[in-house]
């Protein structure tokens, strides 16, 4: 039984890094129907995607690598087409920061750099990314997870959504808690491995080899638009 066990974990965590994201994906794609999925957007906010944002020098050279907002851009384009949901998650904090009352990690790191405060340039989704008639922004994350302290999860089951792809910042910490909430709540979970950001190379790549193929199926963007444009809602 621990062999099989063993086996089955090292097949679901099967290696999906940087080098290997043109392979073609295992045949277990869950392909879903366009009228039923969701592409969520995990914080393209200034600070992140845009040149001055607080935490843009950070996560620059893997956006570069990756080509994630271009990527990105096309895959929202594309689910709009298909009948498929664009639903936006930003991250912001009233002025002072006050829901965050830790003293240590990633949470406090933007506390003491006011980062994301509301109202701010930096806390608005960039330009490139900005929503269109027919997108939801859900409003209220203040933590990692884009579901805990929001109603995405009520959203996504209101429009009927079964399938979601998963895309944003930052690769190892919201995407993940993100993906790994969707995994437990009984979606059936994708994540685009050219649309993630993290702060290094190394953080990317081990997270993408390690992580993902636990809590979804990961796939390129291109793969996930072919599988749109397959189940796309008649005009």
């Amino acid at each position: 039984m621990k062999l099989l066990l063993a086996a089955l974990l090292a097949n679901a965590c099967s290696a999906f890094t940087l080098s290997s994201l043109a392979s073609p994906r295992p045949a277990f794609s869950l392909r879903g129907v366009a009228s039923e999925t969701a592409v969520v957007c995990i914080e393209y906010q200034n600070e992140f995607t845009t040149e001055g944002g607080k935490l843009h020098d950070a996560v620059k050279p893997v956006m570069d690598a990756t080509n994630m907002m271009s990527n990105t851009k096309k895959v929202v384009d594309e689910a709009r087409k298909a009948g498929a949901l664009v639903v936006h998650v930003p991250i912001s904090f009233a002025k002072g920061h006050k829901a965050i009352n830790g003293q240590y990690g990633i949470l406090n790191g933007v506390k003491e750099g006011l980062a994301f405060e509301a109202g701010t340039w930096g806390a608005e989704i960039c330009d490139e990314m900005s929503p269109e008639e027919g997108d939801i922004v859900v409003g209220g994350k203040t933590g990692l997870c884009g579901f805990a302290s929001t109603n995405l999860d009520m959203v996504l089951r209101q429009n009927g959504v079964k399938d979601v792809a998963l895309c944003g910042f930052l690769t190892n910490c919201c995407v993940e808690s993100s993906m790994r909430s969707a995994y437990e709540l009984g979606y059936n979970v994708k994540t685009l491995t050219d649309c993630v950001a993290a702060t290094s190379m190394e953080a990317q790549e081990a997270t993408l080899e390690h992580n993902f193929g636990m809590f979804s199926i990961p796939m390129t963007s291109e793969d996930f638009v072919k599988d749109l444009e397959k189940s796309a809602t008649p005009a």
